[in-house]
């Protein structure tokens, strides 16, 4: 089973930047889509990020394209998502998810338990 640990989160200012990292184990890395999702207060959850498997395809949610990066190590089994220009917005708990089957937002296969990312104004 798979298992999906994140790490990187924190309080920024407006405008700073934020490293996220998620590892993975328990599956075979280069048979997943990685991506995040994230989960604000009162929101629904939103997709952020994903990078497809072998191809290495990203798709990123319109509000953070130019701003955030997804990217994955297949030696590491890890995926980051660099995130620039923040904004008091992306405030959220981010997930870190796998999905078998290419990146479709809402479809995960595992998750892990989230990081806290807060923006202040």
């Amino acid at each position: 089973e798979g298992q999906l640990v994140e790490s990187g989160g924190g309080l920024v200012q407006a405008g700073g930047s934020l490293r996220l990292s998620c590892s993975v184990s328990g599956v075979t890395f280069d048979d997943y889509a990685i991506g995040w999702f994230r989960q604000a207060p009162g929101k629904e959850r939103e997709g952020v990020s994903c990078i497809g498997s072998s191809e290495g395809s990203t798709y990123s949610l319109d509000s953070v394209k130019g701003r955030f990066t997804i990217s994955r190590d297949n030696a590491e089994n890890t995926v980051s998502l660099r995130m620039d220009s923040l904004k008091p917005e992306d405030t959220a708990v981010y997930y870190c998810y796998a999905y078998a089957y290419g990146c479709r937002y809402g479809e995960y296969d595992y998750w892990g338990q989230g990081t806290q990312v807060a923006v202040s104004s």
